[in-house]
């Protein structure tokens, strides 16, 4: 009896979902925007897509924090005995952490030179902020006192409420640091309830992310109305400025790689290439990590807290492209909605893309969702976001294959020296 082989159909990827419903979206739209007087039908039709779209954003919006939380305690106090591995986890997280803060600065000031060469039609660009459903920050607001400030709250559940995620973050840092130190009993017993509900919430946003592909032909229908075909310069400029900016950082990984001499450049990249294959191919880290440690091992000879701790922890918890593609999407959104971007607005979304990349959730444009909050605190378009997950799948493979190389090379640069017999070969 012949084995029954099943084809699943390729219009069942979520990928080609949401980017299909761009597609036909941006399509319809702009042939709605050659109507010199829209028509009661198309007026009723936007305004009908625009509930449509900005009820899946708030449904988005609500699982953030539930979700980010969780996960920040999980990820903090749930990581075994520090003592075993803590001068090797606090290098490896160094150099994470620095890597971060050099990608989010050169992100925010490549971003700014590229984007005030992008001009849209300022017509097209007040229609589009005119059915934007968001609110403009005061200058005070955006102060660096009142920042520094809003980063302790008077009352951390009203500032989840008020979905002040910076806040929030910080405060279930200090809780979970804090749990990290009381006894056995109580961690787990209070770890085991936040991965239920992580994994409880993980389900919760695939069942929205399910929607997508409806949520977003309904954003983007709107988006292509108000802003016609001039949509499409921008996306692809868009796409022009953010692959640029990820493919430098992971030819710097190499130069790192020469400045070290911790192993050659040749070998480095030998070991890397088929962890960025299978990345590229999966855009998962995760999905990448046994090629990552088989590399690592039969090329590189690391030893195992290499292989055993660091990879795995990099491939959890490191997201170098955050440091790059928050600063890029918000210059995006400010010059779709016509909008200055301050450098107080920027600094925040800069800082917010190196802290909160540590609790990216493991699901498709995770770190997308994630910039929702961050979006209302500066009082750019949450709408836009959207958007920005349909057009994910192209940059996602160039945002994965530098976080992977990326992932190497924190390996290679906190690996021990060791003898010769305690490599594994």
């Amino acid at each position: 009896m012949s084995d029954v082989v099943i084809r699943r159909s390729p219009f069942h990827s979520q990928a080609l979902q949401v980017t299909l419903g761009l597609a036909l979206g941006l399509a319809l739209g702009m042939v709605l925007s050659r109507e010199a007087a829209p028509s009661a039908l198309t007026l009723r039709l936007t305004s009908v897509l625009d509930v449509i779209g900005t009820a899946w954003i708030n449904a988005v919006r609500m699982t953030v924090i539930p979700l980010v939380v969780p996960l920040l305690i999980v990820g903090v106090a749930g990581g075994g005995d520090a003592r075993t591995t803590g001068t090797i986890g606090a290098k490896a997280f160094a150099w994470m952490l620095g890597l971060l803060i050099a990608c989010a600065i050169f992100s925010a000031l490549a971003s700014r030179v590229w984007f005030d060469g992008l001009a849209l039609d300022p017509a097209a660009t007040e229609r589009l902020r005119a059915s934007a459903k968001f609110e403009a920050p005061s200058a005070e607001a955006l102060s660096v006192r009142t920042w520094i400030l809003s980063l302790i709250p008077l009352n951390p559940v009203k500032a989840a409420a008020d979905g002040t995620l910076l806040p929030v973050v910080l405060f279930t840092l200090l809780y979970a640091f804090a749990l990290g130190r009381v006894d056995a009993g109580p961690r787990d017993a209070q770890l085991a309830f936040f991965r239920g509900m992580a994994d409880t919430m993980l389900i919760v946003v695939r069942w929205l992310l399910a929607l997508a592909a409806g949520g977003i032909f309904a954003l983007a229908t709107v988006l292509g109305a108000r802003l016609g075909t001039a949509v499409l310069g921008a996306i692809g400029f868009y796409f022009l400025v953010l692959i640029t900016l990820l493919l430098v950082p992971t030819i710097a990984m190499y130069v790192i790689i020469a400045l070290t001499r911790r192993v050659s450049v040749r070998d480095f990249a030998r070991a890397a290439l088929p962890a960025q294959v299978v990345g590229i191919g999966s855009r998962s880290s995760l999905a990448s990590l046994p090629a990552m440690v088989k590399g690592a091992t039969d090329v590189l000879t690391l030893p195992t807290t290499a292989t055993g701790f660091v990879l795995p922890l990099c491939a959890s918890v490191f997201k170098l492209n955050s440091g790059i593609y928050w600063a890029v999407g918000a210059f995006f959104t400010a010059k779709l909605y016509g909008l200055p971007l301050t450098d107080s607005q920027l600094a925040v979304v800069a800082l917010a893309g190196v802290v909160l990349s540590f609790s990216t959730p493991g699901i498709p444009s995770g770190g997308q969702l994630l910039q929702v909050p961050v979006y209302t605190a500066i009082g750019l378009p949450v709408e836009a976001v959207g958007i920005m997950i349909a057009l994910d799948t192209l940059p996602d493979m160039f945002k994965t294959l530098l976080n992977v190389t990326s992932d190497m090379l924190v390996a290679v640069v906190t690996a021990p020296t060791a003898p010769r017999d305690e490599l594994v070969c």
